[in-house]
């Protein structure tokens, strides 16, 4: 009896054995088919007979594939400049969050259909942690990108505001209005803790050619001297060119944003933190001869945030550059520098001057547009857009974006940039040739080999601006600075960059 008794629980081991293996090959089953619907709609639905259902989210699945395979291959460059539109930003990001319900439903779906009918809660437990894996690996992803294109539309929405901030309209198929270039000032401001409001230490004009991109930077020195004003209220007040508001401000270009922020009535009419880039655009436009249609501020300080951003950027220093209050120094090399490296290697003067530094700062601008790849952005999306947002303010209209995007474009298919900088020994800065600016300038921009040649008389439209603007800082007697001629064409931006 004792032999009997014993052998039995032994017997229904076996059998629960037996019968347990058929149900977790059941489960694995399921689970595996809940896997292959994951990744391809319909897999589960048409294995257990369901044609018409799995059929249809097969379909669906192929189109939604094909789709975005030929709009990545095909139409890349629509889908950029859609990328600059908030509506169309809205609509996508609620598009990915509907679609990573839908998906969602799909896993959760298939399972239900091809999961065993008995199974220990065990076995249960195990399939509901499976499929609750496999929705967190479709959520997160999805979740990313709705959140992703959300903060993308929020920096965009608050450093481009909607219409044209001079009331002209903008005519989206002709967004240039007839213009052969557009003009877009590039302002570094250095808005330093122990500093008062804003010096635009940095100033470039990209004057941009509308049919093939091709760019030509002009760059003004921040010590340039007794600028020439606008006419109104500006010139009212220095008639012989911008000397400053006391001691304090020896009266130099980079000071002339701050003054139209700290007195409104040279600029009537503008609002805070407008009044400084309408002066300074329209001081700069007398100063060239051509327009000056936008603007764009970085602020130094905020640009370092986004160098760090995206992990740094890596730069040749061709020699030892002294940086920060506590002696450091910037060793010669290939190096990756951070935010702050970043930042003094564009602002030091130590063992230097103005003109190197300006050279430094274009050569740091170029270095971060060639490293900031996508991989890059996408892996530090959130705190590259919080930086931005931070550092960055113009009065590019949001509707003129898509025809910048196109403008990119065009330069990237074999655009070209040339740089001309108004610094020693072409001008000098503390008795400026406004004359000689302006007549460079309409070189440096004119589209033909001949009008570009040193020796092309200027043209028509600079002489008009020589005529009727005054000769700033000029004094009885005074003379130009000699100008050797092999310095008066630009340079192409690479050849300045080790």
């Amino acid at each position: 009896m004792a032999s009997r008794s014993a052998a039995r629980p032994a017997s229904e081991e076996e059998e629960d054995a037996e019968g347990t293996a058929p149900r977790t090959r059941g489960l694995l089953r399921a689970l595996g088919l809940t896997l292959a619907s994951t990744l391809v709609w319909g897999v589960a639905h048409l294995r257990v007979g369901r044609r018409w259902a799995g059929a249809l989210l097969l379909g669906l699945f192929l189109a939604l594939a094909a789709a975005g395979t030929v709009a990545g291959l095909f139409f890349r460059s629509d889908l950029l400049q859609l990328a600059v539109r908030p509506d169309w930003l809205t609509g996508l990001a609620a598009g990915i969050l509907t679609l990573g319900l839908l998906w969602i439903t799909v896993v959760i779906r298939s399972y239900q259909i091809v999961r065993p009918e008995t199974m220990s809660l065990g076995a249960r437990s195990a399939g509901v942690a499976g499929v609750i894996l496999l929705c967190f690996a479709v959520a997160l992803p999805t979740a990313w990108a709705g959140y992703s294109t959300y903060l993308y539309r929020d920096a965009l929405t608050s450093i481009f505001r909607t219409g044209d901030s001079h009331g002209r309209p903008i005519n989206i198929k002709d967004p240039w209005n007839g213009q052969r270039r557009v003009n877009v000032l590039l302002l570094g401001g250095d808005a330093a803790a122990n500093r008062e409001g804003v010096r635009t230490d940095s100033m470039t004009v990209a004057s941009i050619d509308t049919k093939t991109g091709d760019t030509v930077l002009l760059s003004l020195p921040r010590n340039l001297e007794r600028v020439p004003m606008p006419q109104g209220p500006a010139r009212d007040r220095f008639p012989y060119g911008f000397t400053g508001d006391g001691p304090a401000t020896p009266g130099l270009l980079n000071e002339v944003y701050q003054y139209a922020e700290d007195h409104p009535d040279v600029v009537p009419g503008a609002r805070k933190n407008e009044r400084g880039p309408e002066l300074l655009k329209a001081t700069i436009s007398g100063i060239l001869g051509i327009p000056v249609d936008y603007y764009v501020l970085v602020d130094m300080f905020g640009f370092a945030d986004i160098i760090d951003a995206i992990g740094g950027v890596k730069i040749k220093i061709t020699q030892p550059i002294s940086y920060g209050l506590e002696g450091g120094v910037l060793q010669p090399g290939d190096r990756t520098l951070s935010g702050k490296e970043a930042l003094w290697y564009g602002r030091s003067r130590t063992n230097s001057d103005d003109y190197t530094r300006m050279g430094r700062q274009k050569c740091l601008l170029r270095a971060i547009a060639r490293q900031a790849d996508p991989r890059t952005v996408l892996t530090s999306f959130d705190r590259l857009a919080a930086a931005t947002k931070r550092a960055i303010a113009t009065d590019i209209p949001q509707e003129l974006l898509p025809a910048f995007i196109t403008l990119s474009n065009r330069f990237n298919d074999g655009g070209q940039v040339t740089s001309l900088q108004f610094v020693p020994p072409l001008i000098y800065t503390g008795n400026p040739d406004f004359a000689l600016i302006r007549r460079l300038a309409a070189q440096a921009v004119a589209t033909s080999p001949e009008s570009a040649s040193p020796s092309a008389s200027p043209s028509p439209s600079a002489s008009a601006s020589r005529s009727t603007s005054p000769q700033a800082g000029r004094t009885p007697g005074a003379t130009s600075s000699k100008q050797p001629t092999r310095q008066t064409k630009p340079v192409s931006l690479d050849a300045t960059c080790p």
